[in-house]
């Protein structure tokens, strides 16, 4: 049995800056029709069914133009969903999935062809076991690598931040940019001078790396307003402004404690307590992005 995910708030607070034009939301999943693209039978929690349209009506009403689909583990390898809202929205969508180890070579160039641009690998583990069941980790990414190289891909590593000081000698020979999710997805209890968050700042100062400066409501306190992610986001920021972009993570599963689901109109108003000029701005939402996910031209 698994637990039925709540849905996400319906009431966005209002943005308060300027979004610059062509802005992307770079992490949101999208799950069903489920009589076309069932979930996974072994999963760690039950989304509801959220479609392509209702993405869109989110990217509306925080005033965005263009996001990234990734493939939630309770998809298993079944990346269905995620190529059917590419094709509805070849010029706003670009895709992250989950890929079977005996993927063929046809079926990723078909899949490069509809907008995907990198797979995503499950390496989050609490005391060496899986945090979630489904998704595919290392032994995937090693024989599949050379295919990524090909088409240009990235690989999207969902990890602890103080793992990756164990996990970089297997992950940096592979020679493909290495997308680390929700900044490590480090609760900011474990503090600032973390040695596997100092870590991740390092590999992203020395551009051996990418960080999405995402899921403040998964690492933070939603009671403080998140204050607590502040000098961590800041401090990624500062080491590399280039290599960074940032998602809402929309619609937020596997919540199940309404005060807790976010507000995703305060969660892009982080970005002002983040970042003060314009054009920094408009590098982490526009620019490296279309530069990441080899978005066409406005």
């Amino acid at each position: 049995m698994t637990r039925n995910c709540l849905p996400p708030r319906a009431d966005y607070s209002s943005v308060n800056f300027s979004v610059p034009a062509g802005a992307c939301d770079s992490h949101v999943h999208i799950f069903g029709p489920f009589s076309e693209f069932p979930l996974a039978e072994d999963r760690s929690y039950t989304p509801q069914e959220f479609l392509p349209d209702q993405f869109i009506t989110h990217l509306d009403r925080i005033g965005f133009t263009r996001g990234v689909l990734v493939t939630a583990s309770v998809c298993g390898t079944n990346n269905g969903s995620l190529l059917q809202g590419l094709e509805k929205y070849p010029d706003r969508f670009r895709g992250v999935v989950v890929p079977d180890i005996n993927v063929t070579d046809q079926e990723l160039d078909r899949w490069h062809a509809l907008g995907v641009r990198g797979a995503r690998f499950n390496l989050l583990q609490i005391d060496g076991k899986p945090m979630y069941r489904n998704g595919v980790g290392l032994e995937v990414l090693k024989k599949l690598a050379p295919k990524f190289a090909e088409r240009g891909w990235h690989a999207q590593i969902w990890a602890h931040a103080p793992d990756l000081p164990e996990l970089a000698p297997q992950l940096l020979p592979l020679g493909l940019p290495l997308v680390i999710d929700h900044m490590g997805r480090m609760n900011t209890s474990h503090g600032f001078n973390n040695p596997g968050f100092q870590f991740l700042c390092r590999l992203l100062a020395e551009g051996k790396g990418w960080v999405k400066i995402s899921g403040a409501d998964r690492i933070g306190d939603v009671s403080k307003g998140y204050e607590d992610v502040d000098p961590f986001a800041k401090a990624l920021l500062a080491a590399n402004p280039e290599n960074i972009v940032w998602g809402t993570d929309w619609p937020h599963i596997n919540y199940f404690d309404s005060a807790l689901v976010p507000d995703d109109g305060k969660l892009v108003n982080l970005l002002s307590r983040w970042i003060d000029q314009p054009k920094d701005l408009e590098r982490v939402l526009v620019v490296n992005p279309a530069r990441l996910y080899d978005f066409p031209k406005l």
